[in-house]
């Protein structure tokens, strides 16, 4: 019984450090800037650029030195009086468009965004064809006339 109750405890305390834990940011105290509202956009531009050397996260969240590079040029731009979206325009310049998280609609990223929609459609498809297929399979199992079942029984009947 104390067995469960230090297992149950347990489990509680693990639940809720993982709820309690909030996303890790890379972000040196050394580079943020002084100004909240600028240090918002320069986060909010981040949260959105690609990290090169990790690919798989920002590069708010990245401790790679290309990272630290990328959010400082982020801030820097921010300082010398760019919008967000010439500073993200600058940025897909430099490094091409694989550098932003949510690709922009255009002609060379429309299969990237048809691709999903297209997949789904596909897969509804296939299941509507396969319930029409096994319902017709299920009507076709319907159960014998009386001249059915006579004609079954007389040709198992000449065996």
């Amino acid at each position: 019984m104390k067995l469960r109750r230090f297992g149950s405890a347990l489990l509680l305390s693990l639940a809720l450090c993982l709820l309690l834990a909030s996303a890790a940011q890379a972000v040196q105290p050394d580079e943020v800037l002084p100004d909240p509202a600028l240090e918002a956009r320069a986060r909010a531009i981040s949260a959105g650029l690609r990290c090169l050397v990790c690919q798989n996260q920002s590069i708010d969240d990245s401790d790679a030195p290309l990272a630290k590079d990328l959010r400082l040029l982020v801030r820097e731009r921010l300082k010398a009086g760019d919008s967000d979206q010439e500073i993200v325009d600058f940025v897909v310049a430099r490094y091409g468009e694989f550098v932003l998280l949510k690709p922009r609609l255009s002609s060379h990223t429309l299969l990237l965004w048809l691709a999903t929609p297209a997949v789904f459609a596909a897969a509804l498809g296939l299941i509507w064809f396969a319930y029409r297929r096994r319902r017709e399979a299920a009507q076709a199992l319907a159960p014998l006339s009386v001249n059915e079942e006579r004609r079954l029984k007389r040709l198992l009947d000449r065996r």
